[in-house]
């Protein structure tokens, strides 16, 4: 990655350039790459960028841009998720990168490429519950129809415990 913070608009501009060396998660011993970025601790607004098809070692040269006053940069951190696309199933967590000390990283310069390993991801997945839904698609009017069935055994998310 490099970064870049714009004084005038108060704007932390991200621009992801490169993964090497990922690991392969589809059985044609490749992956299907993509990052989302959030500005932590709020999450409220998050990035991702394009799915690089069958590849290891992507380029995605993709530049985003977190509207940051700068007496919050020293107190924020940048949080890159890499994940491999899959079409039919959830997709699988290759990896995470978390980088603070944003206003040093900033300074270095846009030209100057920040490189970080890749921390391995949890194999563990949020059990939040299921969804029981349909689709059916009918060509020829060029139309889908998802139907929501039912929720069963939905992880309890309000302080009632319910959701």
């Amino acid at each position: 990655v490099a970064l870049r913070y714009a004084y005038g608009t108060q704007q932390l501009v991200v621009r992801v350039l490169r993964a090497l060396d990922l690991p392969a998660k589809d059985a044609n011993g490749f992956s299907d790459p993509y990052v989302k970025i959030y500005l932590l601790p709020d999450r409220k607004k998050k990035f991702q960028t394009k799915v690089h098809r069958k590849t290891l070692n992507p380029v995605f040269d993709e530049t985003f841009s977190f509207g940051v006053p700068f007496a919050e940069l020293p107190a924020r951190r940048l949080h890159f998720s890499v994940y491999d696309f899959d079409r039919f199933s959830r997709h699988d967590l290759i990896g995470q990168v978390v980088l603070d000390n944003l206003l040093e990283a900033a300074e270095r310069g846009a030209e100057v490429p920040i490189w970080r390993d890749i921390v391995e991801g949890s194999g563990e997945k949020a059990d939040l519950g299921e969804v029981n839904f349909s689709l059916c698609y009918l060509p020829t009017a060029g139309r889908l129809t998802v139907t929501v069935i039912r929720a069963s055994n939905l992880r309890a998310m309000d302080l009632t415990g319910f959701s």
